[in-house]
Order: structure tokens, then sequence, then C-alpha cells
């Protein structure tokens, strides 16, 4: 599905947000299925009358299965910016989770050392420092709860693989549909019921700040939860 004007979240000459639907990659994989980069830079090609296509650069990643704001540079500078702001942990990234578990605690902290298989594509948990192993810490709270299903507000403090699907899990807390990590079942569209649900920022260039919101996914399910 190619992307059009109403996926389009934010643009101005040096960025682009773009909501990503679930079971859509990011860049090129295995599959060989037509990445999300491409798609944007198509249309950016179509939209400014670039026939030789578009400069676009990958600033950040969201796993296939989950869904909400992408966010791509225009430009190389752009993009070399956005690479210090995210390394710095200078963008505060908000998602939301759906679970059929209640949390024990309605808030908290959670802090992990993460290891990733990359054959399998698997991360698992430790509560401290292993060899070959990243430290991850993210918040969360609960906001609400819809028909015996839950919905989780997550702050990653650290952008890990995987990182807030395997410690939620921790929590006894596996997201719905998230059968890699501990749910019973996945889902038939190859989604999970996690959300990128806002990012905001200070502009590399402007210098102003930006704060970019995606709606949640119109799906039969997702969108019980918009008014929470």
């Amino acid at each position: 599905m190619a992307v059009s004007d109403k996926d389009i979240l934010y643009e101005d000459n040096h960025l682009i947000a773009v909501m990503k639907r679930a079971g859509d990659i990011v860049q090129i994989d295995e599959t060989g299925d037509e990445p999300l980069d491409e798609q944007v830079k198509k249309y950016l090609a179509a939209k400014y009358n670039k026939p030789n296509s578009a400069f676009l650069g990958v600033v950040h990643r969201l796993d296939r299965p989950v869904s909400g704001v992408i966010l791509f540079a225009k430009t190389s500078k752009a993009l070399e910016r956005m690479n210090a702001v995210f390394k710095n942990r200078e963008v505060k990234k908000t998602y939301w989770a759906v679970v059929r578990q209640k949390p024990a605690k309605p808030s908290g902290t959670l802090v992990h050392w993460l290891v990733k298989n990359p054959q399998k594509n698997v991360v698992t948990p430790y509560n401290t420092e292993v060899a070959g192993s990243q430290r991850s810490e993210l918040s969360y709270r609960l906001i609400g709860e819809l028909g015996g299903y839950y919905l989780i507000e997550v702050d990653p403090l650290t952008g890990r693989s995987h990182q807030i699907r395997v410690q939620l899990s921790t929590l006894g807390c596996p997201i719905v549909g998230d059968n890699k990590y501990g749910y019973p079942r996945g889902s038939r569209k190859g989604s999970i019921c996690l959300h990128a649900r806002r990012l905001q920022f200070i502009h590399p260039v402007k210098k102003e700040p930006v704060n970019i919101f995606a709606r949640l996914p119109v799906d039969g399910f997702w969108e019980r939860f918009e008014d929470f």
C-alpha cells in the first residue's frame, strides 16, 4: 500500500513523519517486501516532481508488527543532526500498549539488561548486567481499562530492540498479539497492540519544539481507546 497525503503526520523542508501501519517494514530486509522508506521516497518524488528520486534518511525504526509515528530526514544535514538528537536521548518517545493482565503497580520504572539473538530475532532480559547485554530502561503507567483490556503508556528512556515488548512481558503483561514475548496467540494481521503515539524534540535546524502525534489505527479494536 503506497504512502499518500493522509499518512503524513508532519513535514517541513528538513523532516517528514509518517503514520506507519502494523506490518510495514521500515527498511529492506530478507523478505523483499517494499519498505516504508522506499514508499516515502516515491511519495516525495511524485509530490515535488523529482524524477531522479528524493533523498531520505532513516532516523529511527519500529518493529514490523508495531504501528505509529516514524520520522525520516529529507536532507543529509537533518539526518546527521537527528541522529545526534536520538543518540543523546534528546527526544521523548511515548508508546501505547494494550495488555490483558493488569500490572501489579499502576506505574513504575523498569531496568533490565537485554541480549539479542540475531539468528532468532529474540531478546532475553536479565536483571543484572551480563556479557553482551545493553542496559534498557523505561517508565510506564496504567491509563485505562476497557472490556478486560488494560491500556499502558510507556516512555522508553533507551531505544533497544524489542525493549518495550520484552520489558512489559517481565511484568507479566505481554502485549496483546505478541506471542513472541508471552501472549498466548498471535494476530492474524501480523500486528501487536503496541503503537508509537508521540515524538517530541527540538527541531535540529529551526530550534523550535516539535510534537508529532499519531492517531490510533482504525482496525475494529484500537480506535476504542482513542478517548483515553
